[in-house]
């Protein structure tokens, strides 16, 4: 029963920069992973890929054949993957058991209204793969009202289109506090909170929005997302692993990974540790962190890289002495009986 991640983003979101960190994250706790490419434009990544769409088609062959623009010669592209989708399923053979991370393209309309995507998942479900869907948004979005209004319905059809587990990331939190600060605190946006407390600053972020009729259809829009009541946001920055660390247990979590079953993966601590783990980073810890004192839990984290890396060199140091030279500390010496005499000048 292997498990997968669906990574899905607008394009800049970081859904190719994620995979690659995931990739390395998921090596370092030593679980299985391959990274699967489902866009056809990408034709340079980061992270090994295991298996590559362009290997069955490429946007360049279908811009030139068919002529049809970049958007229009991706969703071919993935009517493309569908039609063939034996392709994929015999490439996912092969990887086994391994934990699959899909980075898939950027256009949105594959997973707001477009069916190819979702049917291709579908039949992956029906082969037995748990799969969860990972929205990445930029959160440079939480700066502009009318962005982040945006953000959230984007988020919220997307969870309608694609019907699995879905979890909403805004990622690159770390330059959160280099931008204008915010109105609000975090967890107001992350929770997504009353959004009537933010219609007043809609309205002042553009002239044209002060007019009745605005007015309407952004409350409209407001209380249409507070009734669903689906969406919320996770924080992330790749490049730290406490980070990675908790979105990786919400993902488990969200996929039922955490619950064993996975054959052929060797994390069974880290499946343990989730298992116990009643707590998770909280939002107001998230405030203190990213926006309120960052530049203090950076040298703090910063410092305890420090001795965890002091204290692996010692304990490898002192795992050299007790195997000693080559490693043949404590091994009888064979006698050969042969033996060398010295001559006399």
């Amino acid at each position: 029963m292997p498990f997968g991640q669906l990574v899905l983003g607008s394009p800049g979101a970081g859904k190719s920069t994620y995979c690659d960190g995931m990739h390395q994250f998921m090596g370092a706790i030593g679980r299985q992973c391959s990274v699967v490419n489902l866009d056809p434009a990408n034709d340079h990544t980061n992270y090994p890929c295991a298996l590559d769409i362009r290997n069955l088609v490429t946007l360049e062959e279908i811009m030139s054949d068919d002529r049809l623009g970049p958007n229009g010669g991706i969703l071919y592209a993935l009517e493309e993957l569908e039609h063939n989708f034996e392709w994929l399923e015999n490439g996912l053979k092969e990887l086994g058991d391994d934990y699959i991370l899909f980075d898939c393209p950027g256009q949105v309309e594959l997973y707001t209204h477009h069916t190819s995507l979702r049917n291709i998942f579908y039949r992956l479900q029906k082969l037995g793969f748990r799969l969860v869907a990972v929205h990445l948004s930029d959160c440079f979005c939480l700066t502009q009202p009318s962005l982040y209004i945006s953000n959230l319905l984007l988020a919220l059809r997307a969870m309608l289109q694609m019907d699995l587990p879905h979890v909403n990331v805004l990622t690159k939190i770390d330059k959160i506090s280099s931008y204008d600060p915010l109105p609000f605190n975090l967890d107001f946006y992350t929770e997504v909170q009353d959004l009537s407390y933010l219609l007043p600053r809609l309205e002042a972020e553009s002239p044209a929005m002060r007019s009745g009729k605005f007015a309407r259809l952004n409350q409209a829009v407001a209380d249409l997302i507070e009734r669903f009541g689906l969406v919320s946001f996770e924080v992330l920055a790749v490049e730290n692993k406490k980070s990675m660390m908790h979105l990786l247990r919400v993902v488990d979590r969200a996929g039922g990974y955490v619950f064993g079953g996975a054959e052929g993966t060797n994390d069974s601590i880290w499946r343990v540790a989730m298992r116990n783990e009643a707590s998770m980073m909280d939002v107001q810890d998230i405030q203190e962190r990213w926006v309120d004192n960052k530049e203090f839990y950076d040298e703090l984290e910063r410092k305890e890289e420090e001795e965890q890396d002091k204290l692996r060199e010692a304990q490898a140091e002192a795992a050299a002495e007790a195997t000693g030279p080559a490693g043949l500390s404590g091994m009888p010496v064979p006698d050969s009986g042969i033996r060398v005499a010295r001559k006399k000048k």
